[in-house]
C-alpha cells in the first residue's frame, strides 16, 4: 500500500482545531515540520511552553489520527517550542506505540527507560573523529562473543554511522506497534539510519531529537537482554543529559585519543556523568599508535599514554590501547567489525580485551 504524501497528511491534520485560535492546526501555523519515510510519519507541532498542558490532548489526538491513515506503518507527534521561548526539557515517552515528547516536565520525574535490559553502558567522547563508533561497535559485538545477549543502540541522529558500520542496509520490520532490531553480528542492533534516507539531512531542533532518540529506546521490542551498549553522539548535550536521568546506566566507557585536545574534551565528558551520577568504568585510548604493516616500526602519530595519564589523574580505570591499523578502517568500511573479520588482528585482540574488562566492571 503506497504511504500518504505529505499533502494529504497536512490535510489530515487540517481536520484538528488548535484550542488556543479555534482555526485548524495547519491554519494556525502548529506544523512546525512534517516529514514521512517508508511509512514512517514524524511531526513537530510548535507551541509556546505555557501551552504544552492545554496542547497535549490535541498531540495524542493528532498522534492517533495520523497513525490511522492508510499506508501509515508508524507515527510519532511532538511538541516543540518556539525560537526565542524557553529551553525545554527532554520529551517523556508514551506507553503504546507511538513516541512523543512535552514541552514541560522534569525528566528526572519520568518512568525509567530500558528497565528490562541487565546493563546499559554508554561509550561517549568529549569530541568526533575519535573513533568512538568503532569502540562501541566492536565493543558490543565482543561482548556478544562473550555469551551475552547484547543490544547497541546509535544514539547519534544527526550522525547515525552504525548501519556502515554494520553493513545493513534493510529497514526494520513494525510488529505490534513496535520497531523490531535488526539482528546482525550477534546484537539486536537500532538506529535512526535504518529508518531515515541516509543522504536526508536531519535538520531538527533539540526537542524532535530527543523525541526521536526516545523512540529508539522506548517503542523497539528490545527482548531480554543482558547488556545495552549505546553510541552517544560527541559532547556533552541533551542526548547525554536525557540519558543519564532516563536510563539507569551501570556505567559509561570514555573514549579518547592521546591528543591534548582529545583528553581535554574527554576530561569534560568524566566529569558530567560524574555530576550526573554516573559511574566511569574508564577510559579507553584508541589510535594509540601504529605499526607498519610491512616492516612492523611503531609510529605514534598522536603522541601516546595520554589516556592512562589522564585516567590516572581523574582516578577512574584505564581499559586500555586500541592501535591504529588499516584493518580497523577496511572492516568498518565493509560493515563487518573486525573482531569478526580479522580476530586474529591486534586491534581486535584489544576489543576483545576491553570488553573482558567492561564484562567484569559491570559484573555480567
Amino acid at each position: 500500500m503506497p504511504q500518504p504524501t505529505p499533502e494529504q497528511l497536512r490535510a489530515a491534520l487540517a481536520t484538528l482545531a488548535d484550542p488556543a485560535s479555534g482555526r485548524d492546526l495547519v491554519s494556525a501555523g502548529r506544523i512546525d515540520s512534517l516529514q514521512v519515510k517508508d511509512g514512517l510519519v514524524q511531526v513537530a507541532l510548535r507551541v509556546r511552553r505555557e501551552e504544552a498542558a492545554a496542547m497535549e490532548p490535541v498531540r495524542r489526538q493528532a498522534e492517533a489520527l495520523l497513525a490511522g491513515q492508510d499506508g501509515v506503518r508508524n507515527a510519532t507527534v511532538i511538541l516543540t517550542a518556539h525560537r526565542d521561548t524557553p529551553a525545554q526539557t527532554p520529551p517523556q515517552g508514551h506507553a503504546r506505540g507511538h513516541a512523543h515528547g512535552h514541552a514541560h516536565g522534569d525528566p528526572r520525574q519520568q518512568p525509567k527507560l530500558l528497565t528490562a535490559v541487565g546493563a546499559v553502558i554508554a561509550v561517549a567522547s568529549g569530541k568526533g573523529g575519535v573513533g568512538k563508533s568503532t569502540v562501541a561497535t566492536n565493543l558490543a559485538v565482543a561482548l556478544a562473543g562473550r555469551g551475552l545477549a547484547v543490544g547497541l543502540l546509535d544514539a547519534d541522529i544527526y550522525g547515525p554511522s552504525l548501519p556502515h558500520m554494520l553493513g545493513v542496509t534493510r529497514r526494520p520490520e513494525v510488529r505490534d506497534d513496535k520497531m523490531l532490531p535488526i539482528k546482525v553480528w550477534g546484537l539486536a542492533a537500532m538506529s535512526i539510519g535504518f529508518i531515515t534516507d541516509p543522504d536526508t539531512a536531519m535538520i531538527w531542533r533539540g526537542p524532535m531529537v530527543m523525541g526521536a532518540l526516545q523512540q529508539l529506546m522506548e517503542q523497539v521490542a528490545w527482548g531480554k537482554l543482558d547488556v545495552m551498549v549505546i553510541d552517544l553522539p560527541p559532547g556533552t548535550g541533551d542526548a547525554q543529559l536525557t540519558l543519564a536521568q532516563r536510563v539507569s546506566l551501570a556505567g559509561a566507557v570514555i573514549v579518547s585519543t592521546p591528543q591534548d585536545v582529545a583528553l581535554a574534551d574527554a576530561r569534560r565528558g568524566v566529569k558530567m556523568f560524574e555530576t550526573v551520577g554516573v559511574k566511569i568504568l574508564g577510559l579507553v585510548e584508541n589510535m594509540s599508535f601504529f605499526c607498519c604493516p610491512e616492516c612492523g616500526h611503531r609510529t605514534e602519530i598522536f603522541g601516546h599514554g595520554g589516556a592512562r595519564a589522564e585516567a590516572a589523574r581523574l582516578g577512574v580505570p584505564f581499559l586500555g590501547e586500541i592501535p591504529l591499523l588499516a584493518g580497523v578502517r577496511e572492516s568498518s568500511d565493509s560493515g563487518t567489525p573486525i573482531v569478526i573479520s580479522a580476530p586474529e588482528n591486534p586491534a581486535a585482540a584489544a576489543f576483545q580485551a576491553l570488553a573482558a574488562s567492561v564484562q567484569k566492571a559491570i559484573g555480567r
